[in-house]
């Protein structure tokens, strides 16, 4: 399956693209443009004027943002299907997130002129943006609530069923990524992370964590 085929694919399965049919998955595709990145490459950065959509369609990106003290801190990973991205059309401004690749990836780019294009025949991409950015801040208060309510052992149980659903069970992350994006410590993830394997939830590799059960993952969240 070509990059193309599969952007295509993601799209189609895409919650924010729900009720716009095929025509505006295809004039995605026709004015967007696939790119091959590196590993530690920077997708985009916090602060770039050009704003716009960003679809992962191949390996996975780690999104960093500035935190206070002049700091970059990493608060989420995207996997294959995980779009990004917002947009000047709505009084927004430059970008807010830092997107660095953590293996070779392919994304689909749809900057705001090319958006602004595809509005010209079909303005309800407008109401498919709409819809990205509310999955967005939707997702962002979910993780403030988890930082919040949930102890330790549940926040890592919550935040790794999110990803796997939301990005495919293979995450591509080691543990001290993992536990920076939660603000805890290697060690205690590591300890968890040992009795989730024991528990059969997930195996843990060089650099990667295979989910198994994420329904298991949740009943721990909950708990």
């Amino acid at each position: 399956m070509s990059p193309r085929e599969r952007a295509a694919e993601l799209l189609t399965r895409s919650v924010w693209l729900q009720g716009h049919g095929p025509p505006m998955i295809e004039a995605l595709l026709t004015h967007g443009r696939i790119v091959h990145l590196p590993t530690g490459a920077w997708a985009q950065s916090e602060g770039d004027e050009q704003t716009g959509i960003t679809l992962v369609v191949e390996g996975a990106v780690q999104m960093m943002c500035a935190a206070p003290g002049g700091r970059e801190v990493l608060f989420g990973q995207a996997g294959p299907g995980v779009a990004l991205g917002q947009t000047l059309r709505f009084g927004g401004g430059p970008r807010l997130v830092t997107l660095i690749c953590v293996e070779p990836s392919v994304l689909l780019v749809v900057p705001d002129h090319a958006l602004t294009r595809i509005a010209a025949d079909r303005p309800e991409v407008w109401q498919a943006v709409a819809a990205l950015v509310y999955l967005q801040l939707r997702g962002a208060l979910m993780i403030a609530a988890e930082a919040v309510a949930l102890p330790p052992r549940q926040r890592l149980a919550a935040r790794l069923d999110i990803m796997a659903r939301t990005g495919g069970p293979s995450l591509r992350m080691n543990q001290q990524a993992l536990a920076e994006m939660l603000g805890l410590s290697r060690k205690t993830v590591n300890s968890y992370l040992l009795g989730f394997q024991r528990a059969g939830l997930l195996t843990l590799g060089y650099g990667q964590i295979e989910v198994c059960d994420t329904a298991g993952l949740r009943r721990v969240a909950e708990s």
